[in-house]
């Protein structure tokens, strides 16, 4: 796999992850809950798909090479990023009708 096909697949990885927690019912998409899913679950979902699909990340990014040293900086804009990428859940969740 390339480089560039590495990079594509993370970035189609954390938009699906993003917004799976706005999309689906089931907590982390195996377990059903009795009751419906409050914000603050989908937002531990967010957190927690953040870290596996960073975790996904370096992971490749080892396999390609080294991996590069990264600061804070680069937590809170990848952070950043995927709060961003979930904005199209979030919509579909919150701010549209349905039936």
């Amino acid at each position: 796999m390339t480089q560039t096909m590495t990079v594509w697949l993370v970035i189609f990885v954390a938009v699906l992850g993003a917004n799976l927690p706005f999309i689906t019912k089931n907590l982390f998409l195996f377990v059903e809950l009795a009751k419906p899913k409050t914000g603050w679950w989908r937002l531990v979902e967010l957190v927690v798909f953040y870290f596996v699909i960073g975790a996904l990340g370096l992971l490749l990014e080892n396999r390609a090479g080294q991996i590069a040293p990264q600061g804070w900086e680069f937590y809170a804009t990848t952070a950043a990023l995927f709060v961003t990428l979930a904005f199209p859940g979030f919509i579909y969740r919150y701010l549209l009708k349905h039936p």
